[in-house]
């Protein structure tokens, strides 16, 4: 029995392997990536600033109440290019946006904590175990990221990030973030860390755009924050193991980082 239980680790932990070295990102999948940020950009909303406001009465109206009473609004988004969803060969868009009200906050504070990148590995811990600013230019940060992504399997990858901060109106404000490199890591921790080869890893993260909106009214601060993930594809019959990370885990951590960011702000 004893041996048959190694046998099947040993199956199981070489089919992990095989899973995670079939990944590639590839040229297309890149440039397809690349193809749906350009449309879903011009389709974020300049005017009204925060996508609650877009929303037909009463469903606006109910939405506030909930947002006033302290929970978070989570929608998927797919943009769409002339009517139609844009195909990403060998990989998947994820597009989320959440909203979340802090009472008594102001737009200041809320770019204080989400500029403080010296400290987001304690305020996003464990899901950002490294971070660092690395640089600033005015509104122009570059950040070092280090995540950890538990679902089924542990994965750690590295990232480079530049942030843009504006301020268009005095009572508002807005961040485009973009990971400039991804890197997955492998032994984290030990002597025998070391990056895997940019792109060609598990793919459980290949890109991660994010935007911010900072928004003061009604006695506080909405904040509105809209992730697109670019993902691996699921290879057939290893959805068990990998489809966690593709599909649940974008979401899940776009709900700890509003879910943190509103306890940070709430306690200062």
């Amino acid at each position: 029995m004893a041996r048959r239980s190694v046998a099947v680790t040993v199956v199981w932990l070489c089919l992990i392997s095989t899973a995670a070295a079939a990944a590639d990102l590839q040229p297309r999948t890149i440039a397809a990536f690349d193809r749906y940020v350009k449309v879903a950009e011009a389709q974020m909303p300049g005017d009204p600033f925060l996508r609650v406001d877009r929303l037909r009465e009463p469903d606006r109206k109910a939405r506030l109440t909930e947002l006033n009473r302290g929970e978070l609004w989570i929608e998927r988004v797919v943009a769409q290019e002339a009517g139609k969803s844009i195909d990403v060969p060998g990989g998947l868009i994820h597009h989320w946006v959440g909203t979340f009200f802090i009472p008594g906050a102001t737009v200041e504070q809320a770019l204080s904590l989400l500029q403080d990148y010296d400290h987001h590995a304690e305020i996003y811990q464990p899901r950002v175990a490294r971070s660092k600013l690395v640089s600033r230019n005015g509104d122009v940060f570059q950040a070092f990221l280090r995540f950890q992504m538990k679902k089924v399997i542990t994965v750690v990858i590295n990232t480079d990030n530049e942030a843009r901060f504006t301020r268009p109106a005095p009572d508002r404000a807005q961040s485009r973030i973009y990971s400039l490199r991804v890197a997955e890591v492998e032994s984290p921790d030990t002597p025998q860390e070391r990056e895997l080869p940019v792109g060609h890893d598990g793919g459980y993260l290949w890109r991660l755009y994010t935007y911010w909106r900072f928004l003061e009214r009604d006695g506080g601060v909405f904040l509105q924050c809209e992730a697109i993930t670019l993902t691996r594809g699921i290879p057939t019959g290893f959805g068990w193991l990998i489809g966690p990370f593709v599909t649940s885990i974008p979401r899940e951590s776009l709900v700890f980082t509003m879910e943190k960011t509103k306890e940070t702000l709430m306690r200062r």
